[in-house]
């Protein structure tokens, strides 16, 4: 066989292992697990880190508020430093929508260490706290619930002993680039973390979703949560980590009740959305950047090219093996744009949209070394081998 021939046979096992063996990654039935509704209803703080979402809160805030919970629960908006009026306008939107009581309250400049988004959380847990609640619902500002999330989140925890109940908020899908990035987002995180295996016990597989993680309170307070964290800028794996690596059980799965109503319309929106951790998630580290190109290069970029290559060059072998791996890889992907609503013709664009995934991690690596650090809300973070460490 050609060498053309044999990268491609590569890919193809790459496939076939990725189907069979990586958790079942690509189904999406992972959804709320079994759950009764308790006999008491635990007490629950939602705690809202928000910097400048003055733009999305009136979708997302008076959702939270009109939280149809049967216990005790309130709302504490975190507002980090906005300058557009943000803390205003949650305490406008409480007034007129009533609901649940909401606080909001602002914690200052995140001293050195700090993500702003964990200082913020930790001041709204220290906050929450005054209130002995049993359970911590930590949401983003951008994330709308339906009237029955809350309930549906405790009754799942209680009823699977969970001591984090993580759910994958669906995110906005409309423009051009949306529908080809974004389902594509949560496809690849899922190929990373599978679900199935995030819930099991004795699994080392963890993470969570930042957007909605309800957490034990005693549970975050054993885990010294946000503090042994702090620096995390992908804080929702961090967390789960934390949480795992202390004996905790926790589950992550794909929204029914959970959107994200922030837009992406521009690739720039969506580039900056993934290469702002891209390369916090390598460990910063060249090696596994250099593995992480090669890898989406041949699973995710050979099999076109293979079959391309194979038709033009008469090479049947090569291309017959790069239809294959196409093939399957376009199958794995189909579930994802379903659970997004999305044309399933867009399923053999996913080698097209690897390759700018792949630009936006070098991306990230070439921002790192420039000293940039990750970057958020008009905030960049220092780079973590220039942090000092706390005692």
């Amino acid at each position: 066989m050609s060498a053309i021939a044999w990268t491609a046979a590569v890919s193809l096992a790459a496939w076939l292992w990725l189907l069979l063996c990586q958790g079942f990654f690509w189904r999406t039935d992972v959804r709320l697990p079994a759950r009764r509704e308790p006999d008491a209803w635990p007490s629950v703080c939602v705690v809202v880190p928000a910097r400048d979402e003055a733009e999305v809160l009136p979708a997302s805030l008076p959702s939270l508020l009109a939280q149809d919970y049967p216990g005790r629960a309130e709302v504490f908006l975190v507002d980090d430093g906005s300058t557009d009026g943000t803390g205003d306008l949650a305490r406008e939107l409480s007034r007129r929508h009533g609901g649940l009581p909401l606080t909001v309250g602002s914690p200052g400049e995140p001293p050195a260490g700090w993500t702003g988004k964990l200082w913020a959380v930790r001041h709204g847990i220290g906050l929450a706290r005054a209130r002995d609640p049993e359970y911590l619902l930590l949401t983003d500002a951008d994330i709308a619930h339906t009237p029955d999330s809350l309930r549906g989140l405790v009754a799942a925890a209680r009823t699977g002993g969970f001591d984090v109940v993580s759910q994958m908020a669906r995110l906005r899908v409309e423009s051009t680039w949306e529908r080809l990035v974004v389902p594509a987002f949560v496809y690849f995180f899922a190929q990373l973390y599978p679900f199935r295996r995030i819930g099991r016990k004795g699994s080392r597989t963890a993470a969570a979703a930042g957007g909605c993680v309800l957490l034990r309170a005693d549970t975050a307070e054993r885990a010294r949560i946000p503090d042994a964290i702090r620096h995390a800028v992908i804080d929702d794996v961090a967390l789960a980590r934390a949480v795992k690596g202390g004996g905790g059980h926790i589950w992550l799965g794909l929204a029914e009740r959970v959107d994200s109503v922030r837009p992406y319309p521009r690739l720039h929106d969506l580039w900056r959305m993934v290469s702002r951790s891209a390369y916090a998630q390598l460990r910063h580290s060249l090696l596994l950047l250099a593995g992480t190109v090669a890898g989406l290069a041949l699973v995710y970029l050979v099999p076109p090219v293979a079959l391309v290559a194979g038709l033009v060059a008469g090479d049947a072998t090569a291309a017959v093996l790069g239809g294959a791996a196409w093939l399957v890889m376009t199958g794995t992907y189909l579930p994802m744009l379903r659970y997004y609503r999305q044309p399933l013709w867009l399923a053999p664009l996913l080698p097209f949209t690897a390759f700018l995934y792949l630009l936006m991690t070098v991306d990230s690596a070439v921002q790192h070394y420039r000293g940039r650090g990750a970057a958020w809300k008009g905030r960049t973070y220092a780079r973590p081998d220039t942090v000092p460490e706390e005692g």
